[in-house]
């Protein structure tokens, strides 16, 4: 069996590495993908699903190194699913995705000022193949 997770969106902040005790580089942040739509009846809807990401070796240090908040990319990966209860008793669940593959969209700063989401509908700027750090 074979499955593959797609998500693309903006850092919720900027990205988190370590190491492991065996010197294994490991980065993490969190990505909101956000969805539009109209209902039938003309309203407009929004939903926005958070992923934690985690990234492995040199892509988890190339992600520390041009990854940043608000920075639009796309993560492919695997996806796992954590469910627990809260200190409250609330039922919480995450999605959480081991980066496979990550694609820096939108440009450095994506015409963005740090820490700012581009503006609804906002198309992604072309990447030229010199910006592509790898």
């Amino acid at each position: 069996m074979y499955s593959k997770t797609i998500v693309v969106g903006h850092l919720g902040r900027d990205p988190e590495m370590r190491y492991t005790p065996s010197g294994q580089p490991v980065t993490s942040f969190s990505v909101a993908s956000t969805r539009r739509w109209t209902t039938q009846d003309g309203t407009q809807q929004e939903k926005t699903t958070w992923f934690r990401v985690t990234a492995w070796g040199k892509l988890a240090e190339l992600c520390n190194q041009y990854l940043s908040k608000g920075r639009l990319v796309l993560v492919e990966g695997d996806i796992d699913v954590s469910a627990w209860r809260s200190q409250d008793g609330e039922p919480r669940a995450s999605l959480e995705l081991t980066a496979r593959n990550v694609r820096f969209l939108g440009g450095r700063d994506a015409g963005t000022a740090p820490g700012a989401f581009p503006a609804a509908g906002a198309e992604p700027s072309m990447i030229e193949e010199e910006e592509i750090p790898f």
